[in-house]
């Protein structure tokens, strides 16, 4: 019997594959990168849909666009993130994980703010 198979025992650290760090770091800074890139078209989609009477314009869709695509980048990034987090070092494990606790962050934000008032 193993001392893993007591109850008691640790378990044995995974090792991640070579080059697992600087995949996560390359989709995490993807992630911010197209996060940052969907806030001008909201901006100006935003400005359009306020300032006149026409609603339909191709910013709010190019935002959201962005937005979904550094969601799915931060998705990438966390769930290898997640899979060898005692193996990696604190600065990988943390640049992997903030992309999507920003979004689920902000998206908590989006849904409690409109009750509270």
């Amino acid at each position: 019997m193993s001392a893993g198979s007591e109850g008691g025992g640790a378990t044995a650290v995974r090792t991640p594959p070579f080059g697992t760090g600087q995949r996560i770091r390359t989709r995490a800074i993807w992630a911010v990168s197209l996060f940052t890139a969907a806030i001008p078209p909201a901006v100006v989609g935003l400005g359009i849909a306020t300032a006149t009477d026409d609603q339909a314009n191709v910013a709010m869709p190019l935002a959201l666009f962005f937005w979904v695509l550094g969601f799915l980048f931060a998705l990438w990034a966390a769930v290898p993130t997640l899979r060898y987090w005692e193996a990696l070092p604190g600065q990988t494990r943390w640049l992997g994980a903030l992309p999507l606790l920003s979004v689920s962050l902000f998206m908590s934000l989006a849904l409690v703010v409109p009750l509270v008032r």
